[in-house]
């Protein structure tokens, strides 16, 4: 008898036209891990914060085409990972098939819950698109997977990846990528690696989210595997939002700090496993026109992981390692991160690292 596993992609999603991007917009500040305040006033926060950013966001997505390419870059991801697991699969009587359940736009959880649910499958697997962990993210996205399987009646023996963020398949992706932009750097002047994830209130952080720490792991792993000798590099964080004080160093600070010191920069999106408005316009657009005016020598971006052979196999090696955990009750969950051990210091009281939650 096959026995059926399904894996969910988690990723954020984006507006597949200009008119969906106030109400992609809304249901992302309305999530309880954004704007971390109870309702009604949650309500009135993301809908009048999702009003008065339409108008620049939609100027954003007018610079690619209209819409966001993240759903056909995930769903390209999904066929390389089944693909991978298909011919990596011990035994012939297991059959694999992702699903891309996104959180704040189409397909969201509550219909990809009801495909899972009449396609049958003995076990799922949770996958997040988002290598570091975060309350924000991972979390948000796992809560809201839950909720939908409770009322739907999908009560399966379920399995989180909760993180990845020094997998040795995904830091060598990133290398491979860096290499050439670091060459075509270093002919230009004294070269700078950036390394650039999206930013969070400094709050969440203190909160005991382990995402900050998460990514200097990534890019310290990144560093170590280039082997490059007194290697400059820094981290830093963009997009940020809002009033409050949030992490940095921001990027666009480093990018001013670049162009005071006579450095070329390499920028790496850490974060980000696929390109979206945050690579293709923040850094591609915005980001390397602050660079050029502020003199920095040479400013090169480096892809996304998108759909790299090394990044799928990084996935499918994930999902072979989690299924070999053993199984709790649903709607618990066991939960696997990188070496199926806790990486997070214990500070982090956010990492759900074998602690099951209903």
């Amino acid at each position: 008898m096959t026995r059926k596993v399904a894996v969910i992609l988690f990723n954020l999603g984006g507006p597949d036209s200009l008119e969906a991007v106030r109400p992609f917009l809304f249901n992302l500040f309305y999530d309880p891990a954004i704007f971390r305040v109870p309702n009604p006033l949650r309500w009135f926060l993301a809908n009048l914060v999702s009003k008065k950013r339409t108008p620049v966001a939609q100027e954003i997505y007018r610079q690619m085409d209209g819409r966001s390419p993240i759903l056909p870059l995930t769903m390209q991801q999904a066929n390389e990972l089944e693909r991978d697991l298909m011919e990596t699969s011990p035994t012939a009587d297991t059959e694999f098939r992702a699903f891309i359940c996104m959180r704040y736009w189409h397909p969201m959880t509550e219909s990809v819950v009801q495909d899972v649910k009449a396609w049958g499958p003995d076990e799922v697997v949770l996958l997040p698109l988002y290598p570091q962990y975060s309350t924000t993210t991972t979390a948000s996205s796992v809560k809201k997977w839950q909720e939908e399987c409770i009322k739907a009646g999908l009560m399966v023996i379920t399995k989180l990846v909760c993180c990845y963020p020094v997998a040795p398949s995904f830091i060598q992706a990133h290398v491979e990528l860096i290499r050439k932009a670091w060459d075509d750097a270093t002919r230009a002047g004294r070269p700078r690696l950036l390394l650039s994830a999206h930013g969070l209130p400094e709050k969440v952080i203190k909160d005991g989210d382990p995402y900050q720490w998460q990514v200097e792991q990534t890019a310290s792993a990144i560093v170590n595997a280039l082997d490059i000798p007194n290697l400059d590099y820094q981290v830093s964080y963009q997009s940020r939002v809002g009033p409050m004080k949030w992490i940095g160093p921001s990027t666009d600070d480093e990018i001013r700090r670049a162009g005071k010191e006579g450095v070329s920069l390499v920028v790496v999106p850490v974060a980000f496993v696929s390109d979206h408005s945050e690579t293709l316009v923040e850094l591609d657009v915005e980001y390397k026109h602050l660079a050029e005016k502020e003199g920095v020598l040479f400013y090169s971006r480096v892809a996304a992981l998108n759909s790299s052979e090394l990044f799928s196999r990084s996935l499918g090696s994930a999902v072979r390692q989690v299924l070999a955990l053993g199984a709790v009750k649903p709607p618990d969950y066991s939960v696997l991160s990188q070496g199926n051990a806790r990486i997070c210091p214990k500070d982090y009281s956010a990492c759900p690292c074998f602690v099951t939650k209903a």
